[in-house]
């Protein structure tokens, strides 16, 4: 393993550039491999490209690519981090999805993957608005511009919506949360950790790997726990499942958190809380169909908001359920109570605008 020692903390006066931190870290060394008779390596402001047959080993993770016409020119969106030198080589894209496409980099002799966010037209991913209740702008003309839903308010909605997913990875990661670590963000581009397995390969996803029973009940668990420390760091998913959970080396790892919501800030966090649970559930209870019966998520919510949930917390799955009768006349009375409120609200407000 080879010691680089970074840390620098940037401002930019730029509203659409924020570098989080380059802090220092372990990094494996790289190797080039000729899978032909020889390559050549194009480096220039504004384009990147390797040409002829070779083959990308990272701490054993293998990214094969082709001779002749096959070039990857340098993304749009990857130029600045080359020309400023966060990154040194693009070596190819690792996969695209509904929020961003994901690009593999060497910068110095680390390999790291390079998240490049898409324009909110297009994303696929919907809903937005849910995921933002509740979280926090301290700017007020910002907050303002975001209400109005102007030019530079959808601006800085896009650079809210990116630097969340930033402001989680190390929320996460100091709460011991298995997430990838994070180096910098800028110009909608998150520098982070290349997850590997145990062979030294890309980590596949959860969805493309065959489970046993036992490894289900396993995985489950342990994905149970992270569900469990993010929400006593104040945090949950919002889109968990099976296609954003990495087999790593040395266990799973949980990706993709633009979404991610404040657990106590957000009308919707049980909901969302009891939906990450649920679509584990149904996930693993292909292999271990027990895990089906259980109710994890109402128990942890409710153990969050009893404000018993720790770490270390042992789950059942079992809820017992409130027998107790429904007190219909109490529940009326305050329907009415209510709207009697409500009626003399609305007559004060009349009253002042007809005093005027």
């Amino acid at each position: 393993m080879h010691l680089r020692s970074r840390r620098e903390i940037f401002a930019c006066a730029s509203s659409t550039t924020r570098i989080i931190r380059h802090d220092s870290t372990h990094l494996p060394r790289r190797k080039l491999t000729a899978a032909g008779n020889s390559f050549s390596i194009h480096r220039f402001v504004g384009l990147a490209y390797l040409s002829g047959p070779f083959t990308i080993h990272a701490r054993g993770m293998h990214v094969s690519r082709t001779a002749g016409d096959d070039r990857m020119k340098m993304p749009k969106r990857l130029a600045p981090l080359l020309e400023e030198g966060f990154i040194d080589e693009v070596i190819g894209q690792l996969m695209s999805g509904k929020e961003a496409t994901v690009y593999v980099v060497r910068c110095g002799e680390s390999t790291r993957c390079a998240k490049v966010y898409k324009d909110a037209k297009q994303r696929s991913f919907r809903q937005a608005a849910s995921y933002r209740d509740g979280r926090k702008v301290k700017n007020s003309r910002q907050l303002r511009a975001m209400e109005k839903g102007t030019r530079y308010g959808r601006q800085m909605q896009e650079a809210s919506w990116q630097n969340a997913e930033v402001d989680a990875l190390f929320r996460l990661a100091n709460a011991g949360v298995r997430v990838p670590q994070p180096y910098i963000c800028t110009d909608g581009v998150l520098l982070m950790e290349l997850v590997i397995d145990e062979v030294g390969d890309v980590a596949p996803r959860l969805n493309d790997v065959e489970l046993t029973e036992a490894r289900a009940l396993e995985l489950h668990a342990l994905l149970l726990n992270q569900v469990v420390r993010m929400l006593c760091a104040g945090v949950i998913h919002g889109d968990l499942s099976e296609y954003n959970i990495l087999l790593a080396a040395d266990g799973p790892v949980i990706i993709d958190l633009p979404q991610a919501v404040d657990a106590s800030g957000n009308n919707e966090a049980a909901s969302m809380l009891k939906r990450d649970v649920d679509n584990l559930a149904a996930y693993f209870g292909r292999f271990a169909p027990q895990i089906l019966t259980a109710s994890y998520g109402t128990e942890i919510w409710a153990l969050f908001e009893a404000g018993r949930l720790h770490v270390e917390a042992e789950l059942t799955g079992r809820i017992e359920a409130d027998t107790r009768p429904v007190d219909l006349d109490g529940v009326l009375q305050e329907l009415e109570a209510t709207r009697l409120e409500e009626d003399a609200r609305v007559r004060r407000q009349e009253e002042l605008s007809a005093g005027r």
